[in-house]
């Protein structure tokens, strides 16, 4: 799939993917990610500069969205992360404008996008252009963006802010009893025309966006010169992805596959959906596994044993029978939300593939940890994980083109399936 058949968000999940798996000292999980040394030529980066370049080209007369206009304020902010990149490393011959394109990006979010006025969430951006709308998919996009902005221009401002939204949405979308997040808040009056509408059920993907966009902040933050600052922050950033790993964990079902609505039994009426039926989707699966293997490596969070389990049982449960069980022959994952259409079925995702590398990847990370070996050591055994545990990377050309490579002969085409189908 190229890039351009991609919708904003599926291109931005792919740029941070790939810098996860194929370049990780420029992702914020990298200690070196503010290095501008970069060790990457601008050709070895062209898979990652591909998407910059198609951000900014995209964009139209009358929208400074990256991408192109869209309905969706936060969705197009999910590439910024990727075009600040470009715009450190690109080369010398490449014209393209990276740097005004964020910036015009940044204002557009900060400044010309509607606000909670007053009452719950005051000040929390939406993630509509057109009403006040709060979706937990905008914490993967937003506040990473803002975060990164901040930390390379050491605007620590900027990077409160990206603190500030998420702690606004939490205040609007967490269920205290559920200890997970509701998908969509909307404080105006009902209208299908304009997205106005509550969706108070806990869908999968919607959790996995938050844990995932806050542990991107919570690295930001903790690999920057700036982290001696924000000590309080990275507490709360901690505690609130600690919250939806053990509520989502306290749900998984015994498929070890989460289902659409995680605390809604398969084949049975979603409340807050009109017309929509609950299904298992292992999209939001993996990428609720893979956070948990992050949020360990990254923070070695307290009291996390059971949630490492609910983590392994979910990853065994989608490499199962060498992943013949969840991956088409064609290296597709599923079952599958239908990543446009989110109370709806699908068939092939983008994001879904993105979700399954960054989880082998996180998981790998784990792996080669302190905290991840002594976890690992309470009964989780490697060879029958379905998976091999020997990770090498697939080089061609000007830099890692591979990525991950499996050692199951099986789950061979499956990850470098998925990464095929990511990178080209």
């Amino acid at each position: 799939m190229n890039n351009s058949s991609l919708l904003s968000w599926e291109a931005g999940t792919r740029a941070e993917t790939i810098l996860e798996v194929d370049f990780p000292e420029l992702s914020v999980f990298s200690s070196e990610y503010l290095s501008f040394a970069s060790p990457y030529t601008p050709e070895a980066l062209t898979s990652v500069i591909s998407i910059a370049q198609t951000a900014v080209s995209n964009r139209t007369s009358d929208s400074t969205q990256l991408w192109g206009a869209s309905s969706s304020a936060g969705d197009p902010t999910s590439l910024g992360v990727v075009v600040l990149l470009a715009n450190r490393t690109h080369s010398s011959d490449d014209s393209t404008q990276y740097a005004q394109a964020a910036q015009e990006q940044l204002e557009l979010i900060l400044t010309g996008t509607p606000r909670i006025e007053n009452g719950l969430a005051a000040g929390a951006i939406s993630h509509r252009t057109d009403s006040v709308a709060l979706w937990s998919d905008f914490m993967y996009m937003t506040p990473p963006f803002l975060a990164y902005y901040g930390a390379i221009t050491n605007n620590v401002t900027l990077i409160l802010e990206a603190y500030n939204q998420i702690s606004l949405y939490r205040s609007a979308l967490f269920s205290p009893s559920a200890s997970l997040w509701q998908h969509i808040y909307c404080p105006g009056a009902y209208s299908a025309a304009y997205n106005n509408f509550n969706d108070s059920g806990h869908w999968a993907t919607g959790n996995g966006w938050a844990a995932a966009g806050m542990l991107r902040v919570l690295a930001t933050m903790k690999n920057s010169p700036q982290a001696s600052q924000f000590h309080s922050q990275q507490n709360d950033l901690s505690e609130w992805i600690t919250e939806i790993h053990a509520g989502m964990a306290n749900v998984l079902p015994a498929s070890g596959v989460f289902n659409n609505y995680v605390d809604i039994a398969n084949g049975t009426r979603v409340p807050s959906i009109e017309h929509a039926w609950n299904f298992p989707d292992a999209s939001g699966t993996a990428l609720f596994a893979g956070t948990v293997y992050r949020h360990v490596t990254l923070s070695n969070p307290a009291n996390y044993t059971k949630i490492v389990e609910a983590a392994e049982t979910a990853r065994n449960a989608l490499y199962a029978k060498n992943g013949s069980t969840h991956f088409d022959g064609e290296g597709w994952l599923m079952p599958v939300v239908d990543p446009h259409v989110f109370a709806q079925a699908g068939n092939h995702s983008d994001e879904a593939q993105s979700f399954v590398l960054q989880l082998e990847n996180s998981w790998q990370a784990w792996l080669g940890a302190s905290a991840g070996t002594s976890l690992a050591s309470g009964g989780v055994d490697n060879a029958n994980t379905g998976v091999g545990s020997d990770i090498g990377t697939n080089s061609s050309g000007g830099g890692r083109q591979g990525g991950l490579v499996i050692a199951t002969p099986t789950a061979v085409v499956v990850v470098l399936g998925a990464l095929v189908m990511l990178s080209t």
